[in-house]
């Protein structure tokens, strides 16, 4: 089954600076508070798909001692739900109050894995906005949509200030920023704060404004599309929304139910079931997953039948349960057809 693995690459800090701007803190440090940097509604129209990464070592953690992340991870990654939500321009917003300091707006929206690492050698980050607030803090925001940067170095920004789009820039395969916190150059997990992170029980100072952390329950997995086709479904173009059809064929090699979706573990359980207009189940499967996924594609399915597909609408279930009890849920409808 086709799976997506996040890059592991640790995106450079924007070549924006030739060295760290850096101001003098005091001796206890003065806390940043932080809005929430993506014009988007949390666990709708974006998703966190991977946070920073507290492990020592070279598995994985996040703050929550889940696995959302990949080994030496500094940000958090706020993502859209496909490339096509690219399209509606998802603005970025300033996180708290500071002076724009450096900015990059030229590179090209592409996933990394159609030019190769190679060539976003030196600008990983992609297009973005790099802002210092005082007191040693500084906020990144990356992989910005090429040419929708609003802000100039030298410009002072209010919180909620727009900086550019959610895109595609730099070493990275999905449409997302990354937003990344630093105090006194050393990157900071903004639901963590400054506190040592030690493991799941120790205190917590997180950056976040009350009102945004109200906001932003842990989610440790969630699904982000699904739909039909007519045969084997490659997961590139299922993101990019080409088989985003309220009608298909009847007469087509097979009819298939896919998912896409992060935060899968080993042992979640699988169910599909597609069932014709009669009311008839003409597919019903269940599988155990053997690995655990960041990002996890899937889609099953079975053969046209001799002579085609009865017209008509037919209908799917998809559930992800996880010790017995659900943890995604999708549905759909599509119309078959003769052509």
């Amino acid at each position: 089954m086709p799976r997506y693995v996040s890059p592991r690459a640790r995106p450079a800090l924007l070549a924006l600076l030739p060295a760290l701007l850096l101001v003098a803190a005091p001796a206890a440090a003065q806390q940043i508070l932080l809005n929430w940097p993506v014009d988007c509604r949390y666990g709708e129209t974006c998703f966190i798909q991977n946070y920073v990464d507290h492990d020592p070592g070279p598995g994985r953690v996040d703050y929550a001692c889940g696995r959302l992340s990949y080994d030496g991870h500094d940000g958090t990654d706020i993502r859209l739900l496909n490339y096509p939500a690219i399209e509606d321009r998802v603005h970025v917003l300033a996180a708290a109050e500071g002076i724009v300091l450096r900015t990059r707006d030229s590179v090209r929206d592409v996933n990394v894995n159609e030019i190769g690492p190679a060539a976003v050698e030196g600008i990983e980050a992609g297009n973005g906005v790099l802002i210092g607030h005082g007191s040693g803090w500084q906020t990144q925001y990356s992989h910005l949509r090429q040419g929708s940067i609003t802000v100039m170095p030298g410009e002072r920004v209010q919180p909620g200030d727009r900086l550019g789009q959610i895109g595609l820039s730099g070493m990275t395969e999905f449409p997302h920023v990354e937003f990344t916190v630093r105090y006194r150059g050393e990157p900071v997990d903004p639901f963590v704060g400054l506190t040592d992170f030690a493991g799941c029980e120790d205190a917590r100072e997180p950056l976040w404004a009350p009102a945004v952390a109200a906001l932003l329950p842990y989610q440790e997995t969630g699904l982000l599309s699904s739909g039909f086709a007519t045969g084997a479904v490659d997961a590139e173009a299922a993101r990019q929304g080409r088989h985003d059809q309220p009608a298909l064929s009847a007469e087509g090699e097979g009819l298939v139910f896919w998912v896409d979706l992060f935060g899968a573990m080993a042992g979640d359980v699988e169910r599909v079931v597609i069932t014709a207009p009669n009311g008839q189940v003409v597919h019903e499967t269940t599988r155990t997953l053997e690995a655990s996924n960041v990002s996890w594609f899937s889609f099953s399915g079975r053969l046209t039948p001799s002579g085609g597909w009865p017209e008509g609408t037919y209908s799917a279930s998809y559930t992800l349960s996880r010790d017995g009890s659900p943890v995604v849920e999708a549905s759909g409808l599509v119309v078959l057809q003769r052509r």
